[in-house]
């Protein structure tokens, strides 16, 4: 093993990413602001606007940065209301979940669909504007995803903590 890899200062993932402190430091302020310029940036991490260039280019090819995105506030999109939805296939078979799967990717307003351990086998987010059109998408697509047993929903009464943010 070389010396960089055994060094403290840098760690290393699972998929064998190497990540130093300048590369946490690029990574914490693009969470912050995605807008900001190469300029701007390679400032704020103390490198010359190339170097930094390349540490973001090397950063989206090892698929650190997956993409760049705005984040928008729901409210005057009319999507102030969340829902969170737990859901109990009827059967465990891949083919089930699968189809459920493909189906909970076309539900109007769903923005995560996780597998989960316990209780429901998967959690979905769901924004909605309000009760009644949770209602209606409740009545209009959650009745027919494919193999459902049991939904059980849980409306937001005030977010506390909302962020796409990953710790570094």
């Amino acid at each position: 093993m070389c010396a960089k890899r055994m060094h403290p200062r840098f760690v290393t993932d699972p998929l064998g990413v190497e990540l130093d402190r300048i590369d946490k430091r690029i990574l914490k302020l693009l969470q912050d602001d995605a807008t900001l310029s190469n300029v701007a940036l390679a400032e704020r991490v103390n490198l010359s606007p190339a170097a930094c260039l390349r540490r973001v280019e090397k950063l989206k090819r090892d698929g650190v940065i997956s993409r760049i995105v705005a984040h928008l506030d729901p409210e005057p999109l009319q999507a102030g209301m969340v829902v969170l939805i737990g859901v109990v296939l009827d059967r465990s078979t891949p083919e089930s979940f699968a189809a459920f799967e493909a189906a909970a990717q076309k539900v109007s307003g769903c923005m995560e669909c996780h597998v989960v351990t316990g209780e429901f086998d998967y959690f979905m987010l769901v924004r909605t504007k309000d009760s009644q059109s949770f209602n209606k998408l409740h009545a209009e697509q959650l009745l027919y995803l494919p193999g459902v047993r049991q939904i059980r929903s849980f409306m937001g009464l005030r977010e506390v903590v909302s962020t796409h943010k990953v710790p570094i």
